[in-house]
C-alpha cells in the first residue's frame, strides 16, 4: 500500500512539474488585423512551418480541402458586407478552407468556423463564398505559412495566402463609396427622425431641458409615417413633463389604442395609469 501511495505522489508531482513548464507551439497562433477603406477585418490562424518537408502536393495534399493552416480552423471576421468574385459576403467570421491544386485553388469562405480542421462532413449550404485563385511561384522558400492583406485601397485589398515557393492571393471589394456617401448625405440632410428621437429621450430621462426635449421630440413624430405606441408613449411622457396635459392626454389615447391592437398589455396599463394620473379616465 505505502508503495502504491508513493509511485501515485511521484505521478501527481510529474503532472503537476509539467503543466508549469511553458514550450514554443510548433505552429504559433497569430491575429492580423487590418483596415480596409473603412472596413475592419480580423484573421485569426495558426502557422506552420517547413522544417525541410516537402509541402504541397505532400504534406498538403492536391485536391483535398486544407484547413489553411494549423490547430483550430482558419478564421477572418469582416466588420462590413464585402464582395469575393461578385458574390456578397455578408459581415461576420467565417472559416477559410482552401483546395490546392498546382495552377489554382478553389478557396472557400464557410459559415461554421468554430473547430478544428475540416469538417468531417462537408456541406455545401454552409459556403458562403467561393472563388478561384491563380497560383504564383516565389523564388525562394518562404518558411512558416503567412497570411497577409496586400494592395491596400480604398475600396478594396488582397488577402494572400503564402508558404513554400507559392503565393495565392483573393481579391475583395469592401463598400467604402456607399459608407461615406451614406454619411455625407445624413449629415448634409440633417438629423433623422431616430436621431432627434433619441436625443429627446435621452434629456428627458436625464433631467435635461425638457423643452428642448418637448422640441427634438415633435421634429421626430412629424418625420414619422406611422409612429409607434411606445414612440407615442415617450412623446406622451415628455408633453406631461413639459406642462403640456392636454397635449400629453390626446398622445396617451393615441398610444394606448395601438397597444391595444398590438396586443401589447404592458403598454396599455402604462398609459391607463397615466391618464388616470392626468384626470383623463
Amino acid at each position: 500500500m505505502k508503495k502504491l501511495i508513493v509511485l501515485a505522489c511521484v505521478v501527481l508531482a510529474s503532472f503537476s512539474m509539467e503543466a508549469q513548464i511553458e514550450t514554443p507551439q510548433p505552429s504559433p497562433f497569430s491575429t492580423l488585423k487590418q483596415t480596409v477603406g473603412l472596413t475592419e477585418v480580423t484573421i485569426e490562424y495558426s502557422r506552420p512551418s517547413m522544417r525541410g518537408r516537402t509541402i504541397f502536393g505532400d504534406l498538403v495534399p492536391f485536391d483535398k480541402i486544407w484547413r489553411t493552416g494549423a490547430n483550430a480552423r482558419t478564421k477572418i471576421t469582416f466588420s462590413e458586407d464585402v464582395t469575393i468574385d461578385g458574390k456578397e459576403l455578408k459581415a461576420g467570421s467565417y472559416a477559410i478552407f482552401t483546395k490546392p491544386n498546382a495552377q489554382a485553388w478553389d478557396v472557400y469562405f464557410y459559415t461554421e468556423y468554430q473547430g478544428g480542421g475540416t469538417p468531417g462532413e462537408w456541406d455545401e449550404s454552409k459556403v458562403a463564398a467561393k472563388t478561384t485563385a491563380e497560383v504564383f511561384s516565389i523564388p525562394d522558400n518562404i518558411e512558416t505559412f503567412t497570411i497577409t492583406i496586400d494592395d491596400l485601397k480604398n475600396d478594396g485589398a488582397t488577402l494572400g495566402m503564402m508558404w513554400e515557393k507559392t503565393y495565392v492571393g483573393v481579391k475583395f471589394e469592401v463598400p467604402t463609396d456607399a459608407t461615406v456617401t451614406k454619411n455625407i448625405d445624413k449629415v448634409m440632410n440633417g438629423p433623422g427622425a431616430g436621431d432627434y428621437y433619441a436625443a429627446a429621450v435621452y434629456y428627458a430621462s436625464t433631467g435635461k431641458d425638457i423643452n428642448k426635449a418637448k422640441e427634438w421630440m415633435d421634429k421626430a413624430m412629424a418625420m414619422t409615417k406611422e409612429p409607434a405606441f411606445w414612440q407615442l408613449r415617450q412623446q406622451s411622457l415628455i408633453q406631461a413633463k413639459s406642462g403640456d396635459k392636454k397635449a400629453a392626454i390626446e398622445t396617451a389615447k393615441k398610444s394606448l389604442a395601438a397597444a391595444e391592437a398590438a396586443g401589447n398589455a404592458d403598454y396599455v396599463k402604462m398609459n391607463k395609469d397615466s391618464l388616470k394620473e392626468w384626470g383623463a379616465m
